[in-house]
């Protein structure tokens, strides 16, 4: 690229309308094969800004149906979804580059799609992609929005982009499908190779096209208004090169189970995460676990713990974790709770390096309430709680209460929803089922692995 262009690229800005974009747009050099870009467009000042969120259409919500071959659901959209969500694993030059592949490949390959970043990855990239994305300034970014106009969320990390990317939906009831590739050091979570994108993302885009009966009568809380009506033309599903999947083709879902957790003050007051006062009826939502840990107190923590309203016994321990299936692979193990697949439908209470050995993990029915109080024979006062390694601002004080519960299985006549959808990647021996998660659990964990240097 020219010294001259740079020059140009350096003074305009893109968000302000300034003659040069004109003389840009000509001149402007794609800056790899990947981001070729071959949709026709104009050369106009919104080629390459950055557009706000809020003028996307309305969500595209998806249904999911059971299926007596396997426990896991199959993906049926109403009509093709639009508005993507492109999360990536932070300070990270390959991911970076594998979005930059990915957005291009998608706006060249599905013209009615929308690519949406969170506001820091917008700023950073947007740039070197010659055509437009939407997303919006921080102060402006509220979860709502996203709860409004995301269809589907595609993240590109390890497990922690996954966990990250589920908390933006963490007071949503209706959460979008994830796919997720693979870039992070162990990944339980992520289900597909990067080399694989294209694949990926058209069985998911594809699963429900074709089916006689898109239409499902929703219920009045999933329901949104409807978008432009351009399922059945040029830029929908006939659009996509390819023969439709067909219904039994559809894309395969994991429906993770969250914990529903509230944070209450020792009068028994609901509060938020910031520490104010909320309905009741407002909780967040935790895919991996709820962690209450003494931090950097040098004094144990005294929990008064609570199993379905019971009073069970009084923890001295670093802390408590209480965490889903999905999250019995992270601190849970290492703190020596027991591995749970995904499909069992439990919760997970463990103690942290307690004082007296006999206090072991216990593995709960899902619906379980458990209530975790701070005890006022703390020395230390005060302690910290985490929702999937985010640390709530205020502190846990003396009195105060964590109150847990499993996230149950909701349906609307024939749809199913809860708990944060991920798409799995198909194959296995025994065809559709989850049987990749055996493999998957003992590659990843090594089970019975020799000691020493590899032969």
């Amino acid at each position: 690229m020219s010294s001259d262009l740079r020059l140009l690229q350096s003074i305009w800005n893109p968000c302000a309308h300034h003659p040069f974009p004109t003389l840009l747009s000509a001149l402007q050099v794609p800056q790899s094969n990947a981001c070729k870009s071959t949709r026709s467009f104009t050369s106009t000042v919104r080629r390459r800004n950055i557009r706000p969120v809020w003028d996307l259409p309305q969500r595209v919500t998806p249904s999911y149906h059971e299926s007596e071959r396997t426990e896991l659901f199959s993906l049926k959209w109403p009509s093709p979804p639009r508005n993507i969500l492109l999360v990536k694993k932070e300070c990270s030059s390959e991911a970076a580059n594998s979005l930059k592949e990915f957005a291009c490949h998608l706006y060249n390959a599905y013209p009615s799609v929308s690519i949406l970043l969170e506001p820091h990855t917008a700023h950073e990239i947007h740039g070197d992609l010659p055509f437009p994305t939407y997303s919006g300034e921080i102060s402006m970014w509220s979860p709502q929005i996203l709860h409004d106009k995301v269809d589907l969320v595609v993240t590109l990390g390890g497990d922690g982009t996954i966990l990250h990317a589920s908390s933006l939906f963490a007071s949503s009831d209706n959460v979008p499908p994830m796919l997720s590739f693979s870039m992070g050091t162990l990944g339980f979570l992520s289900e597909w190779k990067f080399a694989e994108y294209k694949r990926a993302f058209r069985e998911v885009y594809m699963s429900g096209a074709g089916v006689e009966a898109r239409n499902v009568a929703l219920d009045d809380s999933m329901s949104a208004p409807a978008g432009p009506a351009d399922d059945a033309g040029p830029t929908g599903w006939s659009s996509i090169r390819g023969k439709s999947m067909g219904p039994s083709r559809a894309a395969k879902v994991l429906m993770r189970n969250r914990l529903k957790v509230g944070v209450f003050a020792a009068d028994g007051t609901p509060l938020t995460s910031a520490g104010a006062a909320t309905p009741s009826s407002i909780s967040l939502h935790a895919m991996n676990e709820v962690i209450i840990h003494r931090g950097r107190d040098p004094h144990l923590a005294v929990v008064e713990v609570f199993v379905g309203g019971r009073f069970l016994t009084e923890a001295v321990a670093d802390g408590m974790i209480v965490s889903t299936p999905t999250g019995s692979t992270a601190y849970s193990l290492s703190s020596g709770g027991s591995i749970i697949h995904p499909l069992v439908s439990s919760i997970l209470l463990t103690p942290i390096c307690p004082r007296s050995l006999s206090f072991r993990p216990l593995v709960l029915p899902a619906g379980t309430p458990i209530t975790l109080k701070l005890s006022d024979k703390n020395r230390g006062r005060e302690v910290e709680v985490s929702l999937d390694g985010v640390r709530r601002k205020e502190s846990m004080s003396v009195g105060m209460e964590v109150r847990v519960t499993g996230e149950e299985l909701k349906r609307a006549g024939s749809r199913i929803y809860s708990g944060v959808p991920c798409v799995m990647r198909r194959g296995g021996a025994a065809g559709e089922g989850d049987d990749g998660w055996v493999g998957g659990l003992n590659g990843l964990l090594k089970f019975n692995y020799p000691f020493g240097e590899e032969s």
